[in-house]
């Protein structure tokens, strides 16, 4: 296998948020949705399903739990069961959360959590021999604004955004490079959201501050990869997969409303695929993509469909993942979310399998077989 394949194209994200909304109330969706005990199950139902490559998390605020001391009984059930069924893990470090005692905006924050980075890179290679995947600061871009703009999850800030943003390549850059003293042979992804923003009707200045948001969306990635600000230490070697998260809310009118899908205003993600590979020209993944309801299958086959053209197109792209890959209690309100291939688990622990959304899966299994030929029709 080469090193930019994974082990299934289709993959299960699981939801491991972790971090303190608005009120002070810490989440913990591993917990919530019982995956931290059933962590063996769920991925052998995965399996079961065709998907063997997963995202999924360690709990930093749960392993750290004193400055520079390591609790790894919150995470070793969840690599052990891996390991026993073969499941191919990208491992998120920081999803949103971070230790109690630690202040995100001080220089400690980085050097602590690439010591964390560290820690856990070698421990998955002792426990399981083998290199390791991982996405150092989940969605960087999405934390800026609802963290240090929108006082909607941790730390609560507003007009920081930019300030948070940086804080946060910071710490993804340090966590790589030291992951790599460790283990020369990790791979890294990213987990920025791709958007589209038009000015719709409005006046030139409009839809140049409509375009100025939409690029807005590669500044983590750019400061991360060094294309921009390098003094902040990025190198485009940080990244081996750029990870795109793209859900039906992700297209919207400046200042406004979503565009739905089907309006002219909607960008074709084939499109949008293309430009991120155009920018970066590394191998991509959708990182995240689901939708609730009765409207996932019809997603699904919409995602899948745009990847296929932009994959003949010659964009590398290496898997999509289902995100979340099991129903979840909402971040503000705890109502059960209907968003995953598995629902709530039953009293052995078997969780119900949303069959409507695996077939539309399993309707395009032929991705994998064009994802290996991908970069061929390039020059077509």
């Amino acid at each position: 296998m080469s090193n930019d394949m994974l082990r299934s194209f289709f993959l299960g994200g699981f939801e491991c948020s972790s971090h303190r909304r608005a009120d002070g109330v810490r989440l913990d969706l591993l917990r919530t949705t019982t995956h931290d005990v059933l962590a063996g199950s769920d991925y052998r139902q995965l399996q079961n399903c065709g998907i063997s490559t997963v995202r999924d998390g360690l709990r930093w605020h749960l392993i750290e739990v004193s400055p520079g001391q390591y609790d790894w009984s919150s995470f070793l059930p969840m690599l052990r069961g891996a390991a026993e069924c073969q499941t191919e893990v990208i491992w998120d470090l920081c999803h949103y959360g971070w230790p109690d005692h630690l202040d995100i905006w001080s220089p400690e924050f980085v050097s602590s959590f690439s010591r964390f980075a560290a820690a856990a890179a070698e421990l998955i290679r002792s426990e399981t021999g083998r290199s390791g995947l991982y996405c150092p600061v989940n969605e960087m871009s999405f934390w800026a604004w609802a963290g240090g703009d929108s006082e909607k999850i941790n730390p609560c800030a507003t007009g920081r955004g930019a300030e948070l943003k940086r804080q946060l390549v910071r710490a993804a850059i340090a966590a790589t490079d030291e992951i790599r003293k460790v283990d020369p042979q990790a791979r890294f992804i990213t987990a920025e959201p791709l958007i589209n923003v038009s000015g719709g009707s409005g006046d030139q200045a409009w839809q140049t501050e409509a375009e100025n948001y939409r690029l807005s969306q590669f500044e983590a990635t750019d400061l991360l990869t060094g294309c921009l600000e390098p003094e902040l230490g990025g190198r485009i070697d940080n990244i081996d997969f750029i990870g795109l998260n793209f859900y039906p809310d992700n297209q919207w009118y400046l200042g406004g409303s979503t565009i739905p899908l089907g309006h002219h205003s909607y960008r074709p993600l084939s499109d949008m695929l293309v430009e991120a590979y155009e920018r970066y020209r590394r191998p991509l993944v959708i990182s995240e993509t689901g939708a609730e309801g009765s409207a996932a299958p019809a997603w699904m086959h919409y995602v899948c469909s745009e990847v296929e053209d932009a994959l003949r197109r010659g964009v590398p792209i290496k898997g999509i993942c289902l995100y979340p890959v099991l129903d979840y209690p909402g971040w503000e309100n705890d109502r059960t979310c209907e968003v995953g291939l598995l629902g709530t688990p039953g009293p052995g622990g078997e969780r119900q399998v949303h069959h409507r959304l695996l077939d539309e899966m399993r309707r395009y299994g032929h991705l994998s077989d064009l994802a290996r030929k991908a970069g061929s029709f390039a020059d077509a």
